[in-house]
């Protein structure tokens, strides 16, 4: 029989937004419970084994004695009825019941495909970065770090630091965004210093902008990449490439609950639609952190403030409001700065894996009528272990498809938990 859990105020996600949702709701007397995946809160951006990074600590002393419920490992699969989530935990279900939810369920990398980066040795920048701090070592590793974001310059940084022999950096974003991104930076100092920080780290390490990874070369493993910027290609040895185009929202469990979602301007990210208060177009249910637009740990931890008081019917300070929309602006420019270009589109040649899951090429997508849904029925992309998360928005990247078709469940779940859940279901529909 499926456990029970019932609290005031539930939270999806021990990120920097889950947790701050999560502690002011708490000590604002609700109960609470949080929800999360991993092991351990922290999410990506606080991703650690056992010592959390300096910002996380504060928080998650406060998280520690806030009274409330921690549930790791714990995935949602389902939204089976109002105010209720079907959650895998350990292969068997649980049903959480609350009066208001945030959603803080962040966001993963976004991966675009080009010959050859389906290779040993290339990585996702932020996979770089997670691996880093796993324990994995990168001692004397030739390392090209390509893509775009100032995610980029974190990865590389950090790489060398652990002693890894950054060959270059790549980033695709043409030089005028960038430098007007840059000089938005004058209006924060911490993130100027921040930068500041990283060019120090990477003093001698070539940065190309305008430029791309046109493809990863090796036999057996990553050995060479190509880079373009449209006119010329240079090739750089190297034994890992890690490589990402930014981030995009986890957006599953928000159009599964009917939340709207927007696109910002100029660009093609979208995020969740959410008022001041950081309500969606879904009563009692509330949106933080990357959710609402890619703008790391700052916006993550205001809009999570937020939506904790909120969710607890406590008023929100003007500063904090002051401070969202600060940071909701920042959201908006690193999404302009950093948005893919065209050129990118053009990179995966017929014959390039597209769906990693089902080995599934461009040439057999292209080939097929429809859009999304014929992709899925016909060549079976998206069907896969990942359940699209990762070529999904890259096929909506080339094909300009839109992903708006959730239906549960949101991840892989076993037969047996699937048919509990039915039991349990039809048990409670009996008069």
């Amino acid at each position: 029989m499926a456990e029970r859990l019932a609290a005031e105020v539930v939270v999806v996600g021990a990120g920097p937004a889950g947790i701050a949702a999560a502690v002011h709701a708490a000590e604002a007397g609700r109960s609470v419970a949080l929800l999360d995946p991993g092991p351990r809160p922290g999410g990506q951006l606080w991703r650690h084994l056992d010592q959390a990074p300096a910002a996380a600590r504060p928080w998650l002393a406060r998280l520690a004695r806030g009274g409330l419920l921690l549930v790791p490992e714990a995935t949602v699969v389902d939204a089976p009825r109002p105010l209720t989530l079907l959650v895998d935990r350990g292969g068997r279900p649980l049903h959480v019941h609350y009066q208001a939810l945030v959603l803080a369920c962040g966001a993963r990398e976004l991966f675009l495909p080009f010959p050859g980066w389906t290779l040993p040795g290339v990585i996702g920048a932020g996979a770089a970065q997670a691996l880093r701090e796993s324990g994995a070592r990168f001692d004397a590793q030739r390392v090209v770090v390509g893509g775009s974001g100032p995610l980029l310059l974190a990865v590389a940084a950090a790489l060398r630091t652990a002693g890894a022999r950054v060959v270059g950096i790549v980033e695709q974003a043409r030089p005028i965004p960038l430098a007007r991104f840059a000089a938005g930076l004058l209006r924060s100092p911490r993130r100027l210093a921040q930068a500041l920080g990283y060019a120090a780290r990477l003093g001698g390490v070539p940065l190309r902008t305008s430029a791309w990874v046109k493809e990863a070369i090796g036999r057996e493993r990553l050995e060479r990449v190509a880079i373009s910027d449209g006119r010329c290609s240079s090739t750089w040895d190297c034994d890992v490439l890690a490589c990402g185009y930014g981030l995009v929202p986890n957006l599953e469990l928000p159009r599964l609950l009917g939340c709207d979602c927007e696109a910002l301007p100029a660009c093609d990210a979208l995020q969740v639609r959410v008022d001041g208060s950081q309500r969606t177009s879904v009563p009692s249910v509330f949106a933080a952190g990357e959710l609402c637009g890619i703008g790391g740990v700052d916006q993550a931890l205001v809009t999570g403030t937020i939506a904790g008081l909120c969710a607890a019917g406590v008023p929100v300070p003007s500063r904090l409001q002051r401070r969202r929309e600060r940071e909701r602006a920042f959201a908006r420019r690193l999404a302009v700065a950093f948005a893919p270009r065209s050129e990118l589109r053009r990179l995966a040649t017929p014959d390039t894996v597209v769906c990693r899951c089902e080995d599934v090429t461009l040439g057999r997508i292209a080939a097929l009528p429809g859009e999304r849904r014929g992709a899925k029925l016909l060549a079976r992309a998206g069907m896969g272990a990942c359940q699209g998360r990762v070529c999904g928005p890259a096929l909506g990247f080339l094909f300009g498809w839109s992903d708006d078709n959730v239906r549960p469940p949101l991840v892989p779940a076993s037969l047996g938990l699937l048919a509990e859940e039915e039991d349990v279901l039809a048990e409670e529909e009996k008069p």
